[in-house]
């Protein structure tokens, strides 16, 4: 009896079309944002030494906090359409935020790419669109985690921010989840951070290795939106 493929049907061709626009662009600007996150919210969790001169000549620990907020609220409104798009893109458009975790072949191939990884495996597979390591990586180390950081992010922002939808909608049932104490969301915030951090440091280098082992287009598929396959066509594995 035949399984739903983790691919669809693939053809001889030696490029095939895989990322849409919105994909691309989102995912760049995403790689922006998040970038802006990371560095200003080193810096919060880790002040600078204080400034020398009128405090008043001085606006930079406010440029920290505004570009950390701005940052925020543009990963925020990109992950909201992105997950949308999840819905009305192609079929690649929804690997990582909704895998088939309920696929038996799916998760043949997650061993395959971790033994592939670990240099044990020593013949690649192709896949069109994202590995399933890489679906599993991503969908909760970044779909997951991206989203604990903007919903805890958005309540401390509101307890700043003071009486409003974003303090009625977020910073109350965070707080409670939290036992109520707003030192412990800022810890679990920065912490999480550097799971994030972790996941992109991982997540290029797997980028730039594949690109280079696997003899198929990774990094430049995310600008053109075409996977090439330098020596061999891509294979379709229904497990």
């Amino acid at each position: 009896m035949a399984t739903t493929p983790i691919d669809p049907p693939l053809s001889s061709e030696p490029a095939v079309y895989v990322y849409e626009v919105p994909v691309r662009i989102w995912h760049w600007i995403n790689a922006l944002a998040v970038t802006v996150l990371f560095i200003t919210g080193y810096l919060i969790g880790s002040p600078p030494f204080t400034l020398m001169g009128e405090p008043s000549n001085h606006y930079f620990f406010g440029w920290i906090r505004f570009l950390h907020f701005s940052a925020g609220q543009i990963m925020a409104v990109g992950f909201v359409l992105r997950f949308y798009w999840s819905f009305v893109g192609n079929h690649h458009a929804r690997e990582i935020f909704r895998p088939p975790l309920a696929h038996k072949g799916f998760w043949k191939g997650v061993v395959h790419e971790i033994r592939w990884y670990a240099m044990i495996e020593h013949a690649p597979r192709k896949y069109v669109g994202h590995n399933p390591l890489a679906m599993v990586s991503m969908h909760f180390l970044f779909v997951w985690v991206g989203l604990f950081m903007i919903v805890t992010g958005l309540a401390l922002y509101g307890e700043g921010e003071g009486p409003g939808w974003i303090h009625t909608v977020f910073t109350g049932p965070v707080l409670w989840l939290f036992g109520g104490n707003s030192q412990t969301v800022h810890t679990w915030h920065h912490l999480v951070m550097w799971a994030m951090v972790s996941f992109v440091i991982v997540h290029i280098y797997a980028a730039v290795r594949e690109d280079i082992m696997s003899r198929q287009s990774i990094i430049s598929s995310m600008i053109s939106g075409w996977r090439n396959f330098r020596d061999a066509k891509p294979i379709d594995h229904d497990t």
